[in-house]
């Protein structure tokens, strides 16, 4: 049976980075389908065209923006052509995030590091001040960054990774102490282990085996809709009075008490 969703977001304009596939698309799609204006992006124009296509079919009303996070002109473009298209911007969901270097922290390249913080936290930093000045517009707005239950956890693999990730949930809470008065509220979401492409390398690594079926209760992968439920409370009205918090959805994997 079809699930059917409320109408929390008519009127609304989202955009959101990284989001044609896996949790991104599926947050999209969960916004679409409360009745948002949807403005998704990715890096590869093959991938917006597709998701794009995918998201009309389904009845929601979306367009897609090529937008590399690293790239200036690009994050401004995809900002502007969501007000050219749909009048502003009430919403921002930030996805976009890379994992690249697996192993012993000591032993993690500069580069690497770089990578990580570049993408997974200075790009949220960033698009979060582009959008201020269009939310303001609006008499408002909600911002919400992807994080990662591996910021919460020891894990000997995914150092670079967990660490940009928990400067998500600090960033989070310096925004929205600076925001509370103009209705601007920015949480995150700190997923577990979501069946996606993203984690199919991290899937064999012997640690997540471990974790999978010692430490995790569910000892399961959640899905991408399990995600987009709970993003898409934060985002709306539902959860008004919440903001610079950090919420952990990941099956009671261990993270903090």
């Amino acid at each position: 049976m079809l699930k059917t969703h409320g109408t929390r977001f008519v009127g609304k304009v989202a955009v959101l980075t990284a989001s044609t596939e896996g949790i991104g698309l599926a947050i999209a799609r969960r916004l679409g389908q409360e009745k948002a204006k949807v403005v998704v992006s990715s890096r590869k124009q093959e991938n917006v065209e597709k998701a794009v296509e995918t998201l009309r079919k389904e009845d929601i009303e979306a367009i897609g923006v090529k937008c590399h996070v690293s790239n200036a002109e690009e994050r401004a473009n995809l900002l502007s052509e969501a007000v050219k298209k749909f009048g502003g911007v009430d919403i921002l969901v930030s996805m976009a995030g890379v994992n690249p270097y697996i192993g012993s922290i000591v032993d993690c390249p500069e580069s690497a590091w770089d990578k990580a913080f570049n993408i997974n936290l200075k790009s949220s930093f960033l698009m979060t001040k582009e959008v201020i000045p269009l939310m303001r517009k609006q008499g408002g707005g909600s911002i919400l960054y992807m994080s990662s239950i591996a910021a919460f956890m020891e894990t000997v693999v995914l150092g670079p990774y967990g660490t940009s990730k928990l400067g998500l949930s600090r960033l989070a809470k310096d925004f929205a102490y600076n925001l509370a008065l103009e209705n601007i509220r920015v949480n995150c979401v700190a997923s577990g282990p979501i069946n996606t492409n993203f984690m199919s390398n991290i899937a064999l690594v012997d640690e997540f085996k471990d974790v999978l079926n010692y430490k995790m209760p569910m000892k399961r992968m959640g899905t991408v809709e399990e995600i987009a439920g709970p993003a898409a409370f934060l985002l709306s009205d539902d959860a008004s009075y919440i903001t610079g918090e950090t919420l952990i959805v990941a099956g009671e994997m261990p993270s903090r008490a």
